[in-house]
């Protein structure tokens, strides 16, 4: 059964622990001082981005028919086993950004360098090793969940989907000339 990271948006202070936990997870050592030492600095596959008043932790919400694996031209991204997350393997990318133009969430970004494509993989070594993603583990308010059930993710899909549009709306709105 397909897993989903679930965000419970009255629960996130954007604090951005979740940012920290994702990059230090995907840094050499795994650990923070070491990490704030690398050079590039290791960056995350998610971002906490402001919707509105609220604050919104986005992740690649691993679609179930991937238009970021579709595109890509090495097929860098794959998904591994059909019930697991779309993963990007970073060796093989070469840095085309089709993948970064279909991402209907627009959770796929490039490395600092602007060599490869960055995007979440749900910690994938860390879920092998029997711990959840660094930004669940990490989150202070539990306002991220790890949560098994395929009907959830296609509703959590919608629900970011909903809340993005309704704060673009707001903002358009207050930006309008009246």
């Amino acid at each position: 059964m397909p897993q989903v990271i679930t965000v419970d948006v009255e629960r996130c202070t954007g604090c951005h622990s979740c940012e920290i936990a994702c990059a230090v997870a995907h840094s050499d050592l795994g650990e923070l001082f070491e990490a704030t030492q690398q050079d590039p600095l290791p960056q995350p596959r998610m971002a906490v981005v402001a919707l509105g008043e609220a604050a919104v932790p986005l992740h690649c919400q691993h679609c179930q028919d991937a238009p970021c694996a579709a595109v890509c031209p090495q097929e860098a991204i794959q998904r591994l086993d059909p019930d697991g997350p779309v993963i990007l393997d970073e060796e093989l990318c070469v840095g085309c950004q089709a993948c970064v133009i279909v991402c209907p969430f627009g959770m796929i970004r490039m490395s600092a360098d602007g060599k490869t494509a960055l995007k979440c993989d749900m910690c994938i070594d860390r879920q092998q090793a029997g711990q959840p993603p660094a930004c669940v583990e990490a989150c202070p308010t539990g306002a991220l969940q790890l949560v098994e059930d395929a009907d959830l993710a296609t509703e959590v899909q919608r629900r970011i989907l909903e809340a993005m549009e309704a704060a673009l709306e707001e903002q358009y709105q207050q930006a309008a000339p009246s």
